[in-house]
C-alpha cells in the first residue's frame, strides 16, 4: 500500500465534510459599515421586533411590531404605505385553544423612477406574527418570533434597503407584504388574497422567506409550479445557492404551509428558509439570543443578486415572462453549485449515465474483474440490508422519543427531543463502522479462498474481485433504483448523483490508470451525500431517519469498495 493514499484519502475525506456544511460555502456576516447585505442591520431589527411574544394572542405587542414595520417602510422611502384590516378571524381551529383576532396586512409599495400604471413588480412577503402557543413535552411554550419570522421581515427590509441603491435602473418595482396571522393558517394572506386580489394584479414575481428553526444555511425549499423559467433567474442570479428541486415534490406532500402556499399557483415565486433545527421551531427557544448571522447573511447572498437581475432586466417588464410549461430538475452541490436541468435535459443526462454504466459494466465482465452471478447477490444482499437499516433508524427514533415522552411519529415530524441531532449522527457512525466491519470479514473470506495459490498476487486479486463485485452490485442496485425513480418521480439525486460520480471516477481510472480519479469521485459522492443527508435529516427530523440512515448506508457501500480499490496495489 502506498503509504501516501491513506494520507490523500483522509484528507480528501475531510475537506468534503467541512465544504459541505459550510466552512468555506457560506458568506461570512457583514457588520453595519458594510456598504451590501448586511446580516448586523437584519439582527438589529429583529432584536426590536422579538422582544416580546407577538402572536394572534398578543395584539398590543403584535401593534409595536407593525408600527415599527410601518415606520421603516416609510423611512427607506416606499411611496405608499397601506394597512388592510381583517376583522373577527377565527383560529386556529385545534384541541388547544381557539383565537378570535383582527389581522393587519401590511402593504407597501416601491415603485420604479420611471412608473406607469402597467409596471410590473416583484413581491417580498413574509409574516410578522410570531407562534401562539404550543405544547411541547408537558410545558406550553410562546415563541418570540426572532427567526420564523424575524428573519423574514428583517431580510425583505434589508434587501430593499439596498436594492434601492440602484434604483435608478429598476425597470420593475417592488411590492413589500408583510401578512398577519400567518400562524394560524395563512388567514393574513388568505384574507388579503381574497378580499382584495388588486393588490396582486401587476405582480410578476414573488419571494417569500420563511424560516423553520435559526441556524444552517438557507434553503430554497420551493418553486411554484412550472417554475423552469423562476429557476433559471435562479441560477443565473443566485450567490451561494443551496436547493433541491426534490424538496418542492417532498413539501407538497407534507401537512406545512406558508404564505406562498395560497398564491404559488397563480404567482411565479420562490420560498425560502433555513431548516434547523426543529426543536427552536414555534417555542420559547426562537428568540433573540440565538439568531444566527451567518444564515441571515446566506438569505441575502441569494436573494439581493436576484432581487437586482429581476429589478433591472428589461426582459420581465412582462408580468408573464417567468410562467412556463414544465418544472426544473435541480440540485446543489457544495465547490461545484448548482445543477440545473429541464425535465427532457435532466432524462437525457440519465441515459447517458445509464449507458455508460452499463458499458463500463460489461467490459469489466468481459475482463474477468467482476462475475454478473456475484453482482446481483450484492444488490439483492444490498436492498435487504438498506431495509434492515431503514428498521435500525425508525427504532432509533421510537426510542429517542420514548426517552423522553415524545409522540413517536414514523416518517413524521418530531420535535422535543433535544439530542435527536446526537443520536442520528452517532447511529450513523456505528452504522458506517458495521459496514466496514461486514465488508472486511467478507473480504478476508475471499482472499482466504487463494491461500493455496503459488501467486503471491492472487490474495491481492481477490481482494481486487471482491472490492469491484461489491461496488457494481451496489451500483447496479443504485442503477434500477435511479431509473424506477426518474420514470415515476423525475427525481433521483439520492442515487443517481453517486452513480455518476463513481462510474465517472471507474470509466477515468481504467482509461489512464490514475488512481486519482477514484479518490476524486469519494470526495465528490462525500459532497454530496454530506449536503443532501443533512438537509434531509434536518428537514424530516429524527422521524425518518430511518430513510436517512438508509440512504447513508447505501452510500457507505459505494464509497468502501471505492476506498479499497484506490489503495490497494494491483491496477
Amino acid at each position: 500500500m502506498n503509504k501516501i493514499r491513506p494520507i490523500v484519502l483522509a484528507v480528501a475525506v475531510i475537506a468534503s465534510a467541512l465544504l459541505a456544511y459550510g466552512l468555506f460555502t457560506l458568506p461570512s456576516p457583514k457588520d453595519v459599515t458594510w456598504e451590501g447585505f448586511s446580516a448586523e442591520r437584519v439582527v438589529n431589527d429583529i432584536e426590536v421586533i422579538s422582544k416580546e411574544h407577538h402572536s394572534v394572542a398578543h395584539p398590543e405587542e403584535r401593534a409595536k411590531v407593525r408600527e415599527y414595520l410601518v415606520e421603516r417602510l416609510e423611512g427607506l422611502g416606499a411611496d405608499t404605505v397601506q394597512i388592510f384590516r381583517y376583522d373577527s378571524l377565527v383560529g386556529p381551529q385545534n384541541k388547544h385553544v381557539v383565537y378570535t383576532f383582527d389581522a393587519y396586512d401590511v402593504l407597501a409599495e416601491f415603485p420604479p423612477l420611471q412608473a406607469s400604471l402597467d409596471t410590473t413588480y416583484m413581491m417580498f412577503v413574509a409574516h410578522y406574527d410570531s407562534r401562539y402557543s404550543q405544547p411541547v413535552l408537558k410545558d406550553t411554550v410562546w415563541s418570540y418570533g426572532a427567526a420564523d419570522d424575524g428573519y423574514g421581515v428583517g431580510v425583505t427590509l434589508e434587501t430593499v434597503s439596498q436594492a434601492l441603491k440602484f434604483r435608478d435602473q429598476w425597470k420593475q418595482g417592488i411590492k413589500v407584504l408583510f401578512t398577519d396571522a400567518e400562524e394560524v393558517g395563512m388567514m393574513g394572506m388568505k384574507a388579503i388574497w381574497e378580499n382584495d386580489r388588486q393588490v396582486f394584479d401587476n405582480v410578476g414575481f414573488m419571494i417569500n422567506i420563511e424560516a423553520r428553526g435559526p441556524w444552517g444555511p438557507a434553503l430554497l425549499f420551493e418553486a411554484c409550479p412550472e417554475n423552469e423559467k423562476v429557476m433559471e433567474l435562479y441560477d443565473d442570479a443566485a450567490k451561494y445557492p443551496y436547493t433541491y428541486s426534490l424538496t418542492t415534490v417532498v413539501y407538497s406532500f407534507m401537512p406545512n404551509f406558508t404564505d406562498f402556499t395560497i398564491v404559488k399557483d397563480s404567482i411565479p415565486g420562490l420560498n425560502f428558509s433555513t431548516i434547523a433545527d426543529v426543536n427552536h421551531y414555534h417555542t420559547d427557544l426562537d428568540n433573540f439570543s440565538n439568531v444566527s448571522a451567518k444564515s441571515i447573511q446566506h438569505y441575502g447572498a441569494q436573494i439581493l443578486p436576484i432581487t437586482k437581475t429581476y429589478l433591472t432586466g428589461e426582459q420581465y417588464a412582462d408580468k408573464n415572462s417567468l410562467r412556463a410549461d414544465s418544472d426544473a430538475t435541480n440540485f446543489t452541490i457544495p465547490l461545484l453549485g448548482l445543477f440545473n436541468f429541464s425535465k427532457t435535459g435532466y432524462l437525457i443526462i440519465n441515459i447517458a449515465i445509464f449507458l455508460l454504466f452499463l458499458l463500463v459494466f460489461a467490459l469489466e465482465g468481459v475482463r474477468g474483474r467482476i462475475k454478473a452471478a456475484k453482482v446481483f447477490k450484492v444488490s439483492a444482499s444490498v436492498l435487504g440490508l438498506a431495509v434492515a437499516v431503514l428498521a435500525l433508524g425508525e427504532l432509533v427514533a421510537y426510542v429517542c422519543a420514548a426517552a423522553v415522552g415524545a409522540k413517536f411519529k414514523p416518517f413524521g415530524i418530531m420535535a422535543g427531543i433535544s439530542f435527536d441531532n446526537i443520536a442520528m449522527i452517532v447511529t450513523t457512525v456505528v452504522i458506517f463502522l458495521l459496514t466496514v466491519w461486514g465488508y472486511a470479514i467478507l473480504r478476508k473470506k475471499a482472499v482466504m479462498k487463494t491461500a493455496g495459490s503459488m501467486r503471491a498476487s492472487a490474495g491481492v486479486a481477490a481482494a481486487s474481485r471482491y472490492a469491484c463485485n461489491t461496488l457494481y452490485g451496489t451500483l447496479a442496485f443504485m442503477f434500477m433504483l435511479s431509473a424506477v425513480l426518474v420514470a415515476v418521480l423525475g427525481e433521483n439525486l439520492m442515487f443517481f448523483v453517486p452513480l455518476t460520480f463513481a462510474t465517472g471516477g471507474l470509466i477515468f481510472w481504467r482509461l489512464t490508470g490514475w488512481r486519482f480519479w477514484l479518490v476524486a469521485s469519494i470526495a465528490l459522492i462525500l459532497l454530496h451525500a454530506f449536503s443532501f443527508l443533512y438537509a434531509l435529516a434536518m428537514a424530516l427530523t429524527i422521524g425518518a431517519y430511518g430513510a436517512v440512515a438508509m440512504l447513508a448506508f447505501c452510500d457507505f457501500m459505494v464509497l468502501i469498495p471505492l476506498a479499497d480499490l484506490y489503495m490497494m496495489k494491483t491496477k
